[in-house]
């Protein structure tokens, strides 16, 4: 047995728990940071870098068949699975030696191994046990299943959707959210027939109902169909494909089920209740300064309750190794979170929907204004079409700011510092957006709210 001390132990070494071990040696503290599997976690290995790899390649064989009308004589002549596979590998290896070397030249000390919390100090990994002043806790998520529901050979979830070595012909995906739409998304690209299959009334559903409408529309122009409002009943596998019944006593047949119904936190049997962390539905109890039931230790990132998404727990890393160190660190509520979907259109938020901000100030209160991205210049010349929606409260600032449309997730910066600050549309209004650029949507959009629209 040997004992390790330290001012700080992380338990996994996710967005969240790299993030606080960076951020808490800046500020010249000892930490070490445990994880059983590789730095990086879910995110870098198997979730948003990997994942829009593949999504780079769905958009360059868009370019690529649809190149004659931008003047470019080229063909399409299939996907070669193993060279993106080498391609996605590559990317996230280059990521992931960089981390590394990160890590270690702040001073951090990496453990390889399971961690168990076995008190509110202590960290056992394997017959080491790792002390810390305060302990944070990061061991992130795993893909969920629904009850009855085995993953097992044609029937999938994200992690072995990345590894396939062959592009199916017929995909049935469970759950139009942010990871089945992002695979339905690549899979149509490459030449598959795709149906989606969402309990709920729309595909992207925590998205304004408008934005998700003009998904709707997009996915269909692409010929990806889906299911709305209907359940999943079971599923039936053989060696050529699954048949998926669903409530409504509808069929859909398929090569592969991807189910993708979100992520659980991963809690269970690391010792977080016997060391006396509360739980709620396998999720940490945290207060508002992500402190858990046991003083001295804390969480973030997938395990708190709230939005799963890897910048959220970066933050929160950063975050929690601020308190700790008796700074002051200020608060982002989730609400006001950039989310943004990488699919074909893709879909970038911040703030709350109209529906959100009617609820909270009253729809007479409030107005919303949609732009459209047919009237930019730039959006035009990429052949993209989508909206830019905004609410605000009427003589008050922008709350909400919603976009669907190519490359809109690059715009989400200036949005979430707009909604974050509580701007009015008049203070906005007067400043320059290049030309041209997508950015310029934005800014029609706020002269718009403002009272004195140019192009609209």
């Amino acid at each position: 047995m040997s004992e390790q001390n330290f001012d700080l132990v992380v338990l996994g070494a996710g967005s969240g728990g790299y993030a606080a071990a960076l951020r808490y040696a800046q500020l010249g503290k000892s930490v070490a940071l445990i994880e059983k599997d590789k730095v990086g976690g879910t995110c870098l290995h198997v979730g948003c870098i990997p994942t829009k790899a593949l999504l780079h390649s769905a958009e360059v064989a868009d370019v690529s068949r649809e190149s004659a009308k931008y003047g470019v004589t080229t063909q399409f002549g299939g996907i070669d699975i193993a060279a993106v596979t080498a391609y996605r590998e590559g990317i996230v290896a280059g990521k992931y030696k960089g981390l590394q070397a990160h890590l270690k030249g702040r001073g951090i000390t990496t453990i390889e191994g399971t961690g168990r919390l076995t008190s509110p100090t202590t960290v056992q990994v394997g017959d080491q046990t790792i002390t810390g002043t305060n302990v944070i806790l990061a061991t992130g998520s795993y893909s969920r299943t629904l009850p009855g529901l085995e993953i097992g050979g044609r029937v999938i979830t994200s992690e072995q959707a990345l590894a396939l070595d062959f592009v199916p012909k017929k995909v049935a995906v469970l759950g139009g959210g942010v990871i089945g739409v992002e695979f339905s998304s690549v899979w149509k690209s490459w030449g598959a027939d795709v149906t989606i299959i969402e309990a709920l009334p729309h595909l992207v559903p925590n998205e304004d109902e408008a934005i998700s409408k003009h998904f709707e529309r997009a996915f269909r122009r692409r010929g990806i169909d889906f299911k709305l409002g209907v359940r999943f009943s079971g599923v039936t596998q053989n060696e050529s494909g699954v048949v998926v019944t669903l409530e409504n006593g509808e069929t859909v047949e398929a090569d592969i089920l991807l189910v993708a119904v979100g992520r659980g936190p991963l809690t269970a049997n690391l010792g977080y209740e016997e060391a006396g962390v509360q739980l709620d539905r396998g999720f940490v109890v945290v207060d508002d300064k992500l402190q858990t039931t046991v003083p001295g230790v804390y969480a973030v990132g997938d395990i708190v309750p709230g939005l799963q998404l890897a910048h959220r727990g970066f933050q929160q890393g950063i975050f929690v190794a601020e308190v700790l160190a008796g700074l002051d660190p200020i608060t982002v509520d989730d609400v006001n979170i950039p989310k943004v979907t990488y699919s074909d259109p893709e879909v970038a938020s911040v703030g709350l929907t109209e529906a959100k901000a009617a609820e909270k100030y009253g729809a007479e209160n409030i107005t919303a204004f949609e732009y459209n991205l047919a009237g930019n210049g730039k959006s035009h010349i990429i052949g993209t079409s989508g909206i830019i929606k905004a609410i605000r409260v009427n003589d008050g600032p922008v709350v909400g700011v919603h976009m669907i449309g190519a490359r809109v997730g690059e715009l989400i910066g200036e949005a979430q510092l707009v909604v974050d600050w509580e701007a009015y549309p008049d203070d906005i209004a007067p400043y320059i957006h290049a030309h041209p650029t997508q950015n310029e949507a934005l800014g029609e959009t706020f002269l718009a709210l403002a009272g004195k629209p140019l192009h609209v």
